[in-house]
């Protein structure tokens, strides 16, 4: 096995948090985003910040101080054939663009084992869920065919359980940690490349960093399962959490949308926590409620997804849906769900009509 890998991301918001890990282990990555973005990146580095137990403030992480080498660069530019591994951290209606849909179909014809972060999972994810009939659920993705041409046995998921913003008064290559949890991987079909995860979890588990009055272990791990099932904790965090962020007329916070009504969150969560079960997982695969509640104390903002709504986006990543076409497949519903469901749907025609007139 190979002592550094060579990773390339697409999506340089989230992906940095996820590149700057890596970059612990020697490794180098390379973050694909847009042209203003990467120059600064490659010029300054990225700069991630993490609250730290016991520590005041956070810990800035600058990339050209680890020992890992990290660089950008615009889709055109990137071969997949040079890379190991492929991460997934760019939002869903994203992939459909032009370049970025060429990249990523010739990520796809290159069979290279790609790692996804996003909130919803690829389609050829699901296929690799027995009983699901992934075929089905072609209408929850803003565009199912850029999916075409991967092999789903090289296709994993990983959960983006850590929470980051990208503060707006701060330059492009800042990310803000908000909610330092781990990130759950699960393994692919092949122990090879499952292989090369293990690796990766080794080095960022061994990984400290000097802030200068000593060495200290950093929060935000990856954590490789053997259950596909995994990484679908976080639909009941969305669902009851991020989704439910978006009223009528305005955004609220993830911590209103748990606690405003704590018996109704409980409920949806358990509902569709219930489902992940019903399609295989085992319960302790899954957060129990009350550690996500707790954690949604500090989730004082509203969701990248509501945000997006009332900022107009026409397109964003809809978990919601398919978690709702998943349960009609099994004979279920949720009246809260179809309530979320049907208020999104109303803001993105809203958007759309804004945007077309």
């Amino acid at each position: 096995m190979k002592t550094t890998y060579n990773i390339l991301i697409m999506g340089a918001s989230y992906g940095s948090l996820l590149a700057t890990k890596l970059l612990f282990g020697g490794h180098k990555v390379k973050l694909v985003c847009l042209p203003a973005e990467a120059e600064l990146i490659n010029k300054e580095g990225a700069r991630v910040r993490l609250p730290v137990k016991g520590r005041k403030g956070v810990v800035e992480i600058d990339t050209r101080k680890l020992p890992g080498a990290l660089s950008a660069d615009g889709p055109a530019a990137v071969d997949p054939a040079a890379y190991d591994l492929v991460a997934l951290a760019m939002q869903e209606p994203q992939y459909r663009s032009p370049g970025v849909r060429d990249l990523l179909d010739a990520v796809a014809k290159a069979r290279k084992p790609c790692m996804s972060i996003m909130n919803i999972p690829p389609l050829p994810y699901l296929k690799r869920i027995p009983g699901l009939a992934a075929d089905r659920l072609a209408n929850c993705y803003t565009d199912a065919k850029v999916w075409d041409n991967f092999d789903p046995a090289l296709v994993t998921l990983c959960s983006p359980d850590p929470q980051a913003i990208r503060p707006p008064e701060e330059k492009v290559n800042v990310l803000q940690v908000t909610l330092p949890t781990n990130f759950k991987v699960a393994r692919f079909d092949s122990e090879e490349y499952t292989a090369i995860l293990r690796k990766l979890e080794a080095d960022i588990e061994t990984a400290r960093f000097d802030v200068g009055d000593g060495k200290i272990e950093l929060p935000v791990k990856l954590k490789v399962h053997d259950s596909i099932f995994v990484p679908l904790a976080k639909w009941a965090m969305l669902i009851t959490g991020n989704y439910r962020c978006v009223q009528k007329d305005a955004a609220r916070s993830i911590k209103e949308a748990v606690h405003s009504d704590i018996e109704a969150s409980r409920r949806v969560y358990n509902w569709v926590r219930d489902l992940c079960i019903g399609l295989g997982a085992a319960p302790g695969d899954l957060v129990p409620f009350e550690k996500y509640a707790a954690a949604a104390q500090d989730l004082v903002r509203p969701s990248s997804a509501a945000r997006a709504l009332f900022a107009g986006a026409p397109n964003i990543e809809r978990t919601d849906r398919l978690v709702q076409s998943i349960a009609a497949q099994k004979g279920q519903k949720l009246a809260e769900l179809d309530e979320t469901v049907a208020l999104i749907d109303a803001r993105l025609e809203a958007n759309r009509k804004k945007a077309a007139a």
